[in-house]
Protein backbone atom coordinates (compact mmCIF):
# COMPACT_ATOMS: atom_id res chain seq x y z
CA UNK A 1 0.00 0.00 0.00
CA UNK A 2 1.05 3.38 -0.36
CA UNK A 3 0.50 4.44 3.10
CA UNK A 4 2.22 2.82 5.28
CA UNK A 5 1.87 4.86 8.34
CA UNK A 6 -1.85 4.13 8.93
CA UNK A 7 -4.12 1.75 10.33
CA UNK A 8 -5.76 -0.50 7.08
CA UNK A 9 -8.95 -2.71 6.73
CA UNK A 10 -8.45 -6.07 5.03
CA UNK A 11 -10.66 -8.09 3.35
CA UNK A 12 -10.36 -11.22 1.97
CA UNK A 13 -13.08 -12.61 -0.87
CA UNK A 14 -12.60 -16.35 -1.28
CA UNK A 15 -14.97 -18.10 -3.44
CA UNK A 16 -17.58 -15.89 -2.83
CA UNK A 17 -17.19 -15.31 1.06
CA UNK A 18 -15.97 -12.83 2.97
CA UNK A 19 -13.18 -12.90 5.91
CA UNK A 20 -11.33 -10.70 7.80
CA UNK A 21 -8.12 -10.54 10.11
CA UNK A 22 -8.96 -12.01 13.78
CA UNK A 23 -7.08 -9.02 15.25
CA UNK A 24 -8.95 -6.43 13.47
CA UNK A 25 -7.59 -3.70 11.29
CA UNK A 26 -3.84 -3.80 10.11
CA UNK A 27 -1.71 -1.39 12.85
CA UNK A 28 0.70 0.98 11.34
CA UNK A 29 4.33 -0.70 10.45
CA UNK A 30 2.48 -4.31 9.84
CA UNK A 31 4.18 -5.48 6.69
CA UNK A 32 1.57 -8.79 6.38
CA UNK A 33 -1.47 -10.18 7.92
CA UNK A 34 -2.59 -13.88 7.68
CA UNK A 35 -6.31 -14.00 7.30
CA UNK A 36 -7.78 -17.80 7.53
CA UNK A 37 -10.02 -18.45 4.77
CA UNK A 38 -12.26 -22.05 4.08
CA UNK A 39 -13.46 -23.50 0.78
CA UNK A 40 -16.87 -22.60 0.48
CA UNK A 41 -19.77 -25.57 -0.48
CA UNK A 42 -23.65 -25.05 -1.55
CA UNK A 43 -24.58 -27.32 0.65
CA UNK A 44 -22.87 -29.08 4.39
CA UNK A 45 -24.17 -31.90 6.69
CA UNK A 46 -23.22 -30.98 9.74
CA UNK A 47 -24.62 -26.91 9.44
CA UNK A 48 -27.63 -27.29 12.65
CA UNK A 49 -29.04 -24.61 14.54
CA UNK A 50 -28.60 -25.59 18.42
CA UNK A 51 -30.81 -23.26 20.13
CA UNK A 52 -33.50 -20.63 19.77
CA UNK A 53 -34.81 -18.43 22.03
CA UNK A 54 -38.21 -16.49 21.57
CA UNK A 55 -38.38 -13.59 23.56
CA UNK A 56 -42.18 -12.11 24.03
CA UNK A 57 -43.20 -8.90 25.69
CA UNK A 58 -46.24 -6.30 24.87
CA UNK A 59 -47.09 -2.94 25.95
CA UNK A 60 -50.44 -3.96 25.61
CA UNK A 61 -51.48 -2.62 21.67
CA UNK A 62 -48.29 -4.57 20.21
CA UNK A 63 -46.52 -8.24 20.79
CA UNK A 64 -43.17 -7.56 20.31
CA UNK A 65 -40.78 -10.55 20.06
CA UNK A 66 -37.17 -10.92 19.28
CA UNK A 67 -35.79 -14.04 18.47
CA UNK A 68 -32.58 -15.39 19.00
CA UNK A 69 -30.71 -18.40 16.89
CA UNK A 70 -27.62 -20.13 16.88
CA UNK A 71 -26.47 -22.09 13.90
CA UNK A 72 -23.28 -24.25 13.93
CA UNK A 73 -21.10 -25.23 11.38
CA UNK A 74 -18.73 -28.23 12.23
CA UNK A 75 -18.06 -29.55 8.62
CA UNK A 76 -15.12 -31.41 8.24
CA UNK A 77 -12.78 -31.00 6.34
CA UNK A 78 -14.05 -27.13 7.79
CA UNK A 79 -15.72 -25.23 5.00
CA UNK A 80 -18.31 -22.14 4.68
CA UNK A 81 -21.81 -22.93 3.22
CA UNK A 82 -22.73 -20.40 0.95
CA UNK A 83 -25.56 -20.22 -1.45
CA UNK A 84 -28.93 -18.58 -2.46
CA UNK A 85 -30.69 -19.71 0.99
CA UNK A 86 -27.86 -20.55 3.63
CA UNK A 87 -30.17 -19.90 6.63
CA UNK A 88 -34.24 -20.44 6.73
CA UNK A 89 -36.83 -19.72 9.09
CA UNK A 90 -40.23 -18.75 9.52
CA UNK A 91 -42.52 -16.00 10.85
CA UNK A 92 -45.78 -16.25 12.52
CA UNK A 93 -48.53 -14.51 10.06
CA UNK A 94 -48.71 -10.98 10.22
CA UNK A 95 -45.15 -9.92 11.52
CA UNK A 96 -43.94 -6.76 10.57
CA UNK A 97 -40.28 -6.59 10.92
CA UNK A 98 -38.59 -4.55 12.73
CA UNK A 99 -35.08 -5.40 12.22
CA UNK A 100 -32.18 -8.28 12.08
CA UNK A 101 -28.81 -8.70 12.88
CA UNK A 102 -26.22 -11.88 11.90
CA UNK A 103 -23.25 -12.67 13.66
CA UNK A 104 -20.06 -14.49 11.95
CA UNK A 105 -18.29 -16.82 14.36
CA UNK A 106 -15.89 -14.39 16.01
CA UNK A 107 -17.29 -11.09 14.83
CA UNK A 108 -20.12 -8.34 16.00
CA UNK A 109 -24.01 -8.41 15.18
CA UNK A 110 -23.91 -6.45 11.24
CA UNK A 111 -27.17 -5.29 9.74
CA UNK A 112 -28.88 -7.70 7.45
CA UNK A 113 -31.79 -7.92 6.01
CA UNK A 114 -34.31 -10.85 5.62
CA UNK A 115 -35.83 -11.86 2.39
CA UNK A 116 -39.16 -12.72 2.22
CA UNK A 117 -39.76 -16.38 0.49
CA UNK A 118 -43.31 -18.24 0.75
CA UNK A 119 -46.05 -19.03 2.96
CA UNK A 120 -44.24 -17.03 5.92
CA UNK A 121 -40.99 -18.34 5.40
CA UNK A 122 -37.77 -16.20 5.36
CA UNK A 123 -33.73 -16.69 4.39
CA UNK A 124 -30.89 -14.82 5.10
CA UNK A 125 -28.10 -14.47 2.68
CA UNK A 126 -25.45 -14.94 4.96
CA UNK A 127 -22.40 -16.90 4.93
CA UNK A 128 -22.29 -20.08 7.17
CA UNK A 129 -18.64 -19.99 8.13
CA UNK A 130 -17.03 -22.79 10.53
CA UNK A 131 -18.04 -22.24 14.13
CA UNK A 132 -21.20 -20.97 15.63
CA UNK A 133 -23.30 -18.00 13.44
CA UNK A 134 -25.62 -15.63 15.55
CA UNK A 135 -28.91 -14.52 13.87
CA UNK A 136 -31.66 -12.39 15.88
CA UNK A 137 -35.19 -10.97 14.41
CA UNK A 138 -37.08 -8.34 15.99
CA UNK A 139 -40.86 -8.09 14.73
CA UNK A 140 -43.76 -7.63 16.36
CA UNK A 141 -47.54 -8.60 15.41
CA UNK A 142 -51.50 -6.71 16.62
CA UNK A 143 -52.31 -7.89 20.09
CA UNK A 144 -55.57 -7.49 22.10
CA UNK A 145 -55.09 -9.01 25.21
CA UNK A 146 -54.07 -12.47 24.31
CA UNK A 147 -52.70 -14.13 21.08
CA UNK A 148 -51.80 -17.58 20.14
CA UNK A 149 -48.09 -18.28 18.16
CA UNK A 150 -47.04 -21.25 16.28
CA UNK A 151 -43.64 -21.13 15.77
CA UNK A 152 -42.37 -23.44 13.16
CA UNK A 153 -38.42 -24.66 12.70
CA UNK A 154 -36.98 -25.44 9.73
CA UNK A 155 -34.75 -28.43 10.82
CA UNK A 156 -34.14 -30.49 13.87
CA UNK A 157 -32.57 -28.53 17.06
CA UNK A 158 -31.68 -29.35 20.18
CA UNK A 159 -33.89 -26.15 22.38
CA UNK A 160 -36.23 -23.73 21.83
CA UNK A 161 -37.08 -21.69 24.34
CA UNK A 162 -39.57 -18.94 25.22
CA UNK A 163 -39.00 -16.03 27.62
CA UNK A 164 -41.39 -13.45 28.63
CA UNK A 165 -42.67 -10.96 31.65
CA UNK A 166 -43.79 -13.19 34.97
CA UNK A 167 -47.03 -10.93 34.15
CA UNK A 168 -47.83 -12.58 31.34
CA UNK A 169 -49.39 -16.25 31.15
CA UNK A 170 -48.08 -18.99 29.17
CA UNK A 171 -49.91 -22.10 27.98
CA UNK A 172 -49.06 -24.44 25.43
CA UNK A 173 -51.37 -26.08 22.96
CA UNK A 174 -49.85 -29.67 23.95
CA UNK A 175 -49.32 -30.22 26.77
CA UNK A 176 -45.44 -31.81 27.94
CA UNK A 177 -44.12 -29.91 25.27
CA UNK A 178 -42.53 -26.94 27.39
CA UNK A 179 -41.06 -28.04 30.57
CA UNK A 180 -40.21 -24.74 32.85
CA UNK A 181 -37.17 -23.10 33.81
CA UNK A 182 -35.77 -21.58 37.07
CA UNK A 183 -35.14 -17.59 36.37
CA UNK A 184 -32.82 -16.44 39.58
CA UNK A 185 -34.02 -12.91 39.10
CA UNK A 186 -37.99 -13.68 39.70
CA UNK A 187 -38.93 -11.87 36.64
CA UNK A 188 -39.19 -13.87 33.90
CA UNK A 189 -41.25 -17.12 32.65
CA UNK A 190 -38.78 -19.11 30.71
CA UNK A 191 -40.17 -22.54 28.94
CA UNK A 192 -37.96 -24.90 27.09
CA UNK A 193 -38.63 -27.24 24.48
CA UNK A 194 -36.45 -30.24 24.04
CA UNK A 195 -35.32 -32.39 21.13
CA UNK A 196 -37.54 -30.56 18.77
CA UNK A 197 -38.63 -31.23 14.81
CA UNK A 198 -40.67 -29.80 11.88
CA UNK A 199 -42.89 -31.99 12.83
CA UNK A 200 -43.11 -31.33 16.83
CA UNK A 201 -46.19 -28.86 18.14
CA UNK A 202 -44.25 -25.45 19.58
CA UNK A 203 -48.01 -23.69 19.99
CA UNK A 204 -48.38 -21.92 22.55
CA UNK A 205 -50.96 -18.64 24.14
CA UNK A 206 -49.66 -15.27 25.54
CA UNK A 207 -52.49 -12.90 27.64
CA UNK A 208 -52.12 -10.61 29.44
CA UNK A 209 -49.33 -7.46 29.72
CA UNK A 210 -45.48 -6.71 30.96
CA UNK A 211 -41.94 -6.00 29.77
CA UNK A 212 -39.04 -7.86 30.14
CA UNK A 213 -36.88 -6.77 33.16
CA UNK A 214 -33.91 -5.94 30.72
CA UNK A 215 -35.31 -3.94 28.79
CA UNK A 216 -37.82 -2.08 31.41
CA UNK A 217 -34.11 -1.03 32.96
CA UNK A 218 -32.36 -0.74 29.67
CA UNK A 219 -35.25 0.63 27.13
CA UNK A 220 -37.09 -1.00 24.46
CA UNK A 221 -35.54 -2.70 21.48
CA UNK A 222 -34.81 -6.31 21.56
CA UNK A 223 -33.05 -6.59 25.05
CA UNK A 224 -29.84 -5.13 26.30
CA UNK A 225 -30.11 -3.54 29.89
CA UNK A 226 -30.11 -5.97 32.63
CA UNK A 227 -29.50 -8.95 30.92
CA UNK A 228 -27.01 -7.85 28.82
CA UNK A 229 -25.22 -6.75 31.88
CA UNK A 230 -25.44 -9.89 33.48
CA UNK A 231 -24.63 -12.12 30.51
CA UNK A 232 -27.87 -13.72 30.32
CA UNK A 233 -31.41 -13.23 28.52
CA UNK A 234 -34.07 -12.52 30.80
CA UNK A 235 -32.33 -12.35 34.50
CA UNK A 236 -30.93 -15.88 34.08
CA UNK A 237 -31.62 -19.54 33.47
CA UNK A 238 -31.83 -21.97 35.94
CA UNK A 239 -32.69 -25.79 36.60
CA UNK A 240 -35.96 -27.20 35.04
CA UNK A 241 -38.33 -27.77 37.55
CA UNK A 242 -37.98 -31.96 38.45
CA UNK A 243 -35.66 -32.42 35.48
CA UNK A 244 -32.23 -32.56 34.39
CA UNK A 245 -30.51 -29.27 33.06
CA UNK A 246 -30.82 -29.62 29.20
CA UNK A 247 -29.05 -25.91 29.17
CA UNK A 248 -26.49 -26.37 30.98
CA UNK A 249 -23.79 -26.96 28.54
CA UNK A 250 -25.43 -24.60 25.86
CA UNK A 251 -25.59 -21.79 28.90
CA UNK A 252 -22.82 -19.56 28.15
CA UNK A 253 -21.64 -20.72 25.22
CA UNK A 254 -25.09 -20.39 23.54
CA UNK A 255 -27.90 -18.44 25.50
CA UNK A 256 -25.08 -15.58 27.58
CA UNK A 257 -23.29 -15.67 24.12
CA UNK A 258 -26.68 -14.90 22.15
CA UNK A 259 -27.90 -12.46 25.24
CA UNK A 260 -24.81 -10.09 25.31
CA UNK A 261 -23.71 -10.37 21.55
CA UNK A 262 -27.34 -9.92 19.92
CA UNK A 263 -29.84 -8.83 22.40
CA UNK A 264 -27.58 -5.48 22.97
CA UNK A 265 -28.23 -5.50 19.04
CA UNK A 266 -31.73 -4.77 19.22
CA UNK A 267 -31.04 -0.57 20.16
CA UNK A 268 -28.17 -1.30 17.82
CA UNK A 269 -29.98 -2.07 15.14
CA UNK A 270 -32.68 0.55 15.96
CA UNK A 271 -29.92 3.27 15.70
CA UNK A 272 -27.60 2.31 12.68
CA UNK A 273 -28.12 4.03 9.10
CA UNK A 274 -29.65 1.31 6.88
CA UNK A 275 -28.21 0.50 3.36
CA UNK A 276 -31.07 0.61 1.08
CA UNK A 277 -31.43 -3.07 0.06
CA UNK A 278 -29.58 -5.63 1.56
CA UNK A 279 -26.99 -7.40 -0.29
CA UNK A 280 -25.53 -10.22 -0.47
CA UNK A 281 -22.78 -10.78 1.71
CA UNK A 282 -20.23 -12.88 -0.63
CA UNK A 283 -20.21 -10.54 -3.88
CA UNK A 284 -18.39 -10.31 -6.48
CA UNK A 285 -15.24 -8.31 -5.38
CA UNK A 286 -11.83 -8.56 -3.44
CA UNK A 287 -11.47 -5.14 -1.67
CA UNK A 288 -8.97 -3.62 0.17
CA UNK A 289 -9.39 -0.47 2.13
CA UNK A 290 -7.67 2.03 4.16
CA UNK A 291 -8.91 4.01 6.74
CA UNK A 292 -6.48 6.83 8.89
CA UNK A 293 -7.04 7.60 12.37
CA UNK A 294 -5.87 9.63 15.09
CA UNK A 295 -4.11 8.32 18.24
CA UNK A 296 -6.43 8.36 21.18
CA UNK A 297 -6.52 6.36 24.39
CA UNK A 298 -9.22 3.76 25.66
CA UNK A 299 -9.29 2.06 28.67
CA UNK A 300 -7.34 -1.33 28.84
CA UNK A 301 -10.22 -3.53 30.00
CA UNK A 302 -12.06 -3.00 26.77
CA UNK A 303 -9.66 -4.58 24.45
CA UNK A 304 -11.82 -7.24 23.86
CA UNK A 305 -14.97 -5.19 23.07
CA UNK A 306 -13.03 -2.70 20.79
CA UNK A 307 -12.19 -5.82 18.68
CA UNK A 308 -15.48 -6.82 18.15
CA UNK A 309 -16.90 -3.36 17.36
CA UNK A 310 -14.01 -2.92 14.95
CA UNK A 311 -14.92 -6.56 13.31
CA UNK A 312 -18.53 -4.77 13.22
CA UNK A 313 -17.48 -1.69 11.76
CA UNK A 314 -15.39 -3.39 8.56
CA UNK A 315 -18.25 -5.34 8.03
CA UNK A 316 -20.58 -2.58 7.54
CA UNK A 317 -18.11 -0.66 6.05
CA UNK A 318 -17.27 -3.26 2.82
CA UNK A 319 -20.86 -3.37 3.05
CA UNK A 320 -21.29 -0.17 2.38
CA UNK A 321 -19.12 0.03 -0.33
CA UNK A 322 -20.08 -3.09 -2.58
CA UNK A 323 -23.85 -1.82 -2.06
CA UNK A 324 -22.58 1.67 -3.38
CA UNK A 325 -20.95 -0.17 -6.26
CA UNK A 326 -24.03 -2.34 -6.95
CA UNK A 327 -26.48 0.75 -6.88
CA UNK A 328 -27.78 -0.01 -4.05
CA UNK A 329 -27.44 3.26 -1.96
CA UNK A 330 -27.99 6.70 -3.37
CA UNK A 331 -24.75 9.03 -3.21
CA UNK A 332 -27.05 10.87 -0.33
CA UNK A 333 -27.65 7.81 1.65
CA UNK A 334 -23.73 6.68 0.90
CA UNK A 335 -22.44 9.84 2.31
CA UNK A 336 -24.06 9.79 5.40
CA UNK A 337 -24.11 6.40 6.23
CA UNK A 338 -19.90 6.42 5.53
CA UNK A 339 -19.71 9.67 7.79
CA UNK A 340 -21.33 8.20 10.82
CA UNK A 341 -19.05 4.77 9.96
CA UNK A 342 -15.53 6.96 9.92
CA UNK A 343 -16.68 8.67 13.31
CA UNK A 344 -17.18 5.72 14.75
CA UNK A 345 -14.30 3.80 13.01
CA UNK A 346 -11.80 6.19 14.32
CA UNK A 347 -13.20 6.23 17.99
CA UNK A 348 -12.79 2.65 18.04
CA UNK A 349 -9.01 2.47 16.81
CA UNK A 350 -8.10 5.26 18.89
CA UNK A 351 -9.10 3.13 21.88
CA UNK A 352 -7.19 0.14 20.23
CA UNK A 353 -4.09 2.01 20.37
CA UNK A 354 -4.51 3.16 23.66
CA UNK A 355 -5.22 -0.52 25.01
CA UNK A 356 -2.65 -1.62 22.89
CA UNK A 357 0.01 1.16 24.35
CA UNK A 358 -0.98 0.35 27.93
Amino acid sequence: VQDSGTPHMVRVNHQGVNYFPSGGPVMPGTSSVDIQVYDAAKSLPDVATTIQVMRVQTDGSNLQVVELIAVTNNSKPPRSLMNDRPFQFYLPEGAQIDGADAQAPGGMPVNTAPVPDTNNKYYFVFPLRPGETRFQIGYHLPYSGQATLTPKVAGNMQHFAVILPKSMQFQPKVEGTYSPMNDQSGQSNIQVATDVSPAKDLSFQVSGTGVLQDDQQGGQGGGGGAAAAQGRPGGGLGTPEGTPDPLQKYRWPILAGLAVALAVAGGYIASRPKPAAPAAEGAQAVAVRATAAPAVAAPANGANRNTALLDALKEELFQLEMDRQQGKVSETEYAQAKSGLDQALRRAVSRAKETSAT
